[in-house]
């Protein structure tokens, strides 16, 4: 198992790499950093411009080569640039990173757990009517664009509030200017961090319901599952110890590459709950032609993708003996 797991973290590496460069060429082609200094008043000269951007490392009259060459040569050592006004890129990717993965984190547990669960239960009741209403749900979740479903919830929030006095939190990540202990804190810090998180976590949880339930109903038949219902294993048994860990095996790897998907609704869902990080970042730097902070963005993306990609090659691993008996 170990050769196995080398050969695939440096698939990753190779992987990594090749989006680095790629977000770094297709921002510099895609952006016009120039368009960020027209209209200013006073209006700055064409020289002026010309070293704003030289000194950012985003001037389009340079070859682009030089300028990613440059660019890397920063990032090797840990500098990302500067943002299109002039403050550090890390400074700002630093802010925003903790924000984005208290919801991803959250969101993707959540999710991904309740959709393996109600996945393999419902391929269990197979045609039950307990089947056909999460199969509905899920069908109507999915068929939800994700920044619909946080403006529902938003809506939702509201109207509670407005109708039973309760303090559901929709905007924002925490309370301005709270005072108090750890824990008056870390209960600000969930209450904000509730609508978010099921955002994110309903759509992944139709989704990955969705694909445990068809694999789970590929091995309800099998005839190892009914080798051991002979030994004498109950019908719940035999599911969880060998039908679920068996189901999971071809489940691991849309975990992985399931989870961009996750990072694209946690963009929208950033921006419509007011939440300061890396999604909302992402957006704000594309109106703003600001070629640095997209590709920072990206490698973030990039390695997250990637790092969830290497976890679900681990869980493979664990699941399929055959994988860890590998040479």
């Amino acid at each position: 198992m170990p050769s196995y797991l080398a050969k695939r973290l440096g698939y990753h590496a190779v992987l990594l790499l090749a989006a680095v460069c790629l977000s770094y060429f297709l921002a510099s082609l895609a952006l016009d950093p120039r368009a960020a200094y027209e209209g200013r008043q006073p209006p700055l000269s064409a020289s002026a411009v010309d070293h704003h951007l030289t000194e950012l490392g985003v001037n389009d009259h340079e070859p682009l080569r030089d300028r990613f060459l440059h660019w890397g040569g920063r990032a090797l050592h840990g500098d990302l640039g500067q943002t299109i006004d002039g403050t550090s890129v890390n400074a700002e990717f630093g802010r925003r990173l903790g924000v984005s993965l208290r919801l991803l984190l959250a969101g993707t547990v959540l999710g991904t757990a309740a959709g393996v669960l109600a996945g393999a239960w419902t391929a269990a009741r197979q045609y039950r009517l307990s089947d056909r209403a999460l199969t509905v749900v899920s069908f109507a979740l999915l068929s939800t664009p994700v920044f619909l479903l946080a403006i529902l919830l938003k809506t939702g929030a509201i109207w509670v509030n407005q109708t039973t006095g309760t303090d559901l939190r929709f905007t924002g990540e925490k309370t301005p200017g709270l005072t108090g202990g750890f824990w008056a804190v870390l209960g600000d810090r969930a209450g904000h961090l509730l609508l978010p998180t099921l955002s994110v976590a309903l759509f992944a949880a139709a989704s990955y319901s969705r694909y445990q339930r068809s694999a789970m109903l590929d091995v309800l038949g099998s005839d190892f599952l009914r080798t051991a219902r002979a030994k004498g294993l109950s019908r719940r048994t035999a599911l969880l110890r060998h039908g679920l860990r068996t189901a999971l095996v071809p489940m691991s790897t849309y975990f992985s590459y399931g989870f961009l998907a996750l990072f694209t609704g946690a963009t929208f869902t950033e921006t419509i709950f007011g939440w300061h990080g890396m999604g909302e970042w992402f957006v704000a730097s594309i109106g703003k032609n600001d070629v640095n902070s997209v590709v920072a963005v990206n490698v973030f993306a990039a390695v997250t993708v990637l790092l969830s990609g290497f976890l679900a090659d681990l869980l493979h691993a664990a699941l399929d003996p055959r994988v860890r008996q590998a040479r």
